[in-house]
Order: C-alpha cells, then structure tokens, then sequence
C-alpha cells in the first residue's frame, strides 16, 4: 500500500485505481507447518489494489481473528506474512479481484475448487477454513453444509475443513461478536 506523506497513513485508492483492480491475482500467504490456511472466497477490488487478503475496510477477517484468539493483536491487512509465524496462511478460492463475490461464474468457482484442493496438497495445513458456505457449496456440490466442521474429505484428506461466515461487511447474517465465536470455535478446534 502507498503510504501518504504528512500522516504515514495508508491512502484510500480511488475509484479509477479500484476499477483498474478488476481481475488482479494476490500472492498466497502460505508455507510450511500451517495449523490453518484460511481460505477466502476472492479478492475484493481493494484487495487486488493493495495486493492484500481481506484489505477492505468493513471486512471483519482481522478482527474476527484477532477477537478469536488466533493473533496477539489485531493485524493489518499488510502484515499478513505475519500469520506464517503462527501456523496461519490466506488463499482464495478464486484469486481474481472483483467488487462482489456474486460476479464469479459456477466454472470459474469450480475451477477454484480445484485449485485449492492442489494449494492444500501442497502445504498440508492441519485445517483448511474456508470462508463462505455459499461458495464452498458451489466449488465442491456440497448443497448441505452448514457453518462448522465438516465431514472428512478425501479430497483433503488428512487436512481437516471448517467452513466459517463469510467475513465480509456485506454478510448481515453474523455480527463481529458472533464471527468471532465461530473463529473461536475453529481455533478451539485447531487446538485439541
């Protein structure tokens, strides 16, 4: 992110740098040893513009995490290479910024599917959160899951999935507190 002279702080991208983000790719926050690679649906516009997971301001990602117990603080969206040194990563189901989640197509949320299944045969995390039942349905036809853990996925096996809300501002279904129960949840988990 750019970081504005007199204050230091982050500017705001605007809306001709926000629509040149359309389609951008950000890089996975993965390695090694990981206790739980997030996996976000796709990247919004702001997030393809900063090149950071969960940049958007609204998106509860951080916070929830943090309130849950997974970070010591709560981290900016640019710190994410923090998140290794916790056993934590980020990818995307679908790694094309765009302003809505609902403008990807069945295929390309298949494809997605496929391509997380390869990212996780890969790193080997303990546990895969995938964040957004709705597109985890569609990647995977899996009409009946529901927030939590799910059943053991050959797919995945031996890593483990828990599929949380979706973090953003957009999901009026699930206010921070009750997000960060559900992170909670899975951290608790994690740690057994």
């Amino acid at each position: 992110m750019e970081v504005g002279a007199p204050t230091g702080r982050p500017r705001r991208p605007t809306k001709a740098d926000l629509q040149a983000s359309y389609d951008l790719a950000i890089p996975d926050t993965v390695g090694p040893g990981l206790r739980v690679l997030f996996c976000g649906i796709n990247p919004s516009l702001w997030s393809g513009w900063s090149g950071h997971h969960f940049a958007r301001p609204g998106n509860r990602f951080w916070p929830a995490l943090h309130r849950s117990g997974f970070t010591p603080r709560q981290l900016d969206p640019s710190e994410s290479d923090a998140l290794l040194a916790l056993g934590l990563g980020n990818t995307n189901l679908v790694n094309r910024a765009t302003a809505r989640a609902d403008e990807l197509t069945p295929d390309e949320l298949l494809a997605g599917g496929e391509r997380l299944v390869r990212t996780v045969r890969q790193w080997r995390p303990e546990w895969l959160a995938v964040v957004g039942v709705t597109a985890y349905r569609a990647a995977f036809g899996r009409k009946d899951a529901r927030i939590g853990p799910q059943p053991e996925d050959p797919l995945f096996a031996p890593t483990q999935v828990w599929v949380l809300p979706n973090p953003s501002g957009l999901n009026a279904h699930y206010d921070l507190p009750a997000l960060a129960a559900e992170f909670r949840r899975l951290k608790d988990a994690a740690e057994r």
